[in-house]
């Protein structure tokens, strides 16, 4: 296995695994050959260091050997190869969290015989060194950058090896097939066909397993970007409220004044599990102010990218013309929406229609007091149910756009296979076509894999993971 070019085996790195931030412990995280002899050098307990037993832990000083200053209290971590986390001997120093602290410790990693880690250089010699496949490496960004409980879980099912499992139990159909192939061409029977000269059952259970799990990434895509949910409406319809009310914090400025917001706001919620970027927009209107004409056409323009539009209506106005002429227009291009009554705690609310209009679905609402609020959640989750996973048990999915163009590739290569041996072509031919198969799951996990992909997958991650 080669390395990236950017990145070099057992040379002894170094880099904050925690945020440079004020925090009750900062990490700074070391791994490479003779790593634990060189931290010996600025230890105070530098005999305790060396004969440290595996997987152990020691108190002592981070001293800086220039006028042997002492830098900071800590407890180091020993972890050495094969049994740590890169495979290399390891070690992590907990310190205090201040910054100026945590900095001082990394210079005297860096001013003594190490050098800072590249981005995702621990997490790479942890896949070189035979510790993690491609699979689970990438599920270690997917964690870091999940955005609800549920695409966490899913990306640590990843993490403790079900796609790695999945793709060697494919690629045991397809090596099968492959052996009873090899077996006909070199000893030949009479056989009436081509397709009669091995048992296709092996690579129909591949075909439909590869189907299942290259499907699986339009919704598991949902679950790390998050669905795009707009809300918008006439000016003073409560859509600023309620947005402070989905987040459950004041973000957005809320007043009676027509025209308040003038620009979109975007933020992250949890819809039950479910992570939506939510945008709340200018009040729709015609005006002469300048700014907020230009809030408006964004407003515009957002819910044309919109995954879900909210139509906010204050149930005491009621719908008019030009709320008809926008629902209208939206629903031509086929964007669900859902009509929002909001301010139904109001005395002066009037009858409202649930009925389907030129929206998917109606909710009444109240931002003020949170009524209905969580109805109105279900039902955008209900709208969705088309691109959501539709099991939240199985945690068997690809992760990442280059897994899914590898198991793809794979996929349409077995079925290439398939109907090669149904419209008799040589065995030759099929055995290629399964090869190729296999070379595009060696991809997946990480057995078949160019240095420029390596660089790309690593190149994204954090220092110091």
């Amino acid at each position: 296995m080669t390395s990236s070019a950017n990145y070099t085996p057992e040379e002894p790195i170094v880099a904050v695994a925690t945020a440079l931030a004020p925090a009750a412990m900062g990490i700074v995280r070391c791994s490479g050959k003779n790593c634990i002899e060189l931290v010996a050098k600025f230890f105070s307990r530098p005999k305790a260091l060396l004969s440290a037993s595996p997987s152990s832990m020691l108190y002592g000083w981070i001293i800086n050997p220039v006028g042997s200053v002492q830098v900071d209290e800590v407890m180091l971590g020993v972890h050495k190869a094969p049994r740590s986390f890169t495979g290399e001997d390891m070690v992590e120093v907990f310190c205090h969290g201040g910054v100026a602290v945590v900095k001082a410790v990394l210079s005297v990693f860096l001013n003594n015989g190490f050098r800072q880690a590249e981005r995702g250089e621990f997490t790479f010699r942890s896949y070189i060194n035979g510790k993690s496949d491609l699979t689970k490496a990438e599920a270690v960004k997917e964690i870091i950058d999940s955005k609800t409980d549920f695409s966490r879980s899913r990306a640590a099912g990843r993490l403790s090896g079900s796609l790695y499992t999945e793709t060697e139990a494919i690629k045991k159909f397809i090596i099968d097939t492959l052996a009873a192939i090899e077996v006909e061409i070199e000893y030949p029977e009479d056989e009436e066909t081509i397709k009669d000269s091995f048992d296709e059952t092996a690579l129909l259970n591949a075909q439909d397993r590869l189907k299942t799990l290259s499907d699986s990434w339009k919704s598991e895509k949902v679950y790390q970007d998050g669905i795009r949910v707009v809300l918008c409406g006439r000016t003073n319809a409560g859509k600023s409220s309620l947005f402070n009310a989905l987040l459950k914090e004041d973000r957005a400025i809320v007043s009676n004044i027509e025209g308040t917001t003038r620009d979109w706001l975007e933020s992250y919620v949890d819809f039950d599990g479910l992570p939506v970027r939510l945008f709340d927009t200018a009040g729709l209107r015609a005006t002469d102010d300048v700014i907020e004409a230009l809030g408006v056409e964004r407003t515009k323009d957002l819910t044309l990218e919109a995954d879900v539009i909210l139509y906010l209506v204050d149930s005491s106005c009621g719908l008019n013309e030009a709320d008809n002429d926008f629902l209208s227009r939206s629903k031509s291009y086929d964007i669900p929406i859902v009509l929002v009554w909001n301010k139904c705690d109001s005395d002066s609310s009037m009858p409202l229609p649930m009925d389907k209009g030129a929206w998917n679905s109606a909710v009444c609402i109240s931002s003020k007091t949170g009524s209905g609020i969580s109805a109105l959640v279900k039902e955008v989750c209900s709208l969705l149910e088309n691109v959501t996973l539709s099991e939240k048990s199985n945690n068997i999915a690809v992760g990442s756009d280059r897994q899914h163009k590898c198991v793809q590739e794979a996929y349409e290569r077995v079925s290439h296979a398939i109907s090669s041996a149904n419209d008799g072509y040589s065995l030759d031919a099929i055995v290629q076509d399964l090869e190729d198969a296999l070379d595009s799951l060696g991809e997946v996990t990480g057995e078949v894999t160019p240095d420029d992909i390596l660089e790309s997958i690593f190149s994204n991650f954090c220092v110091g993971k």
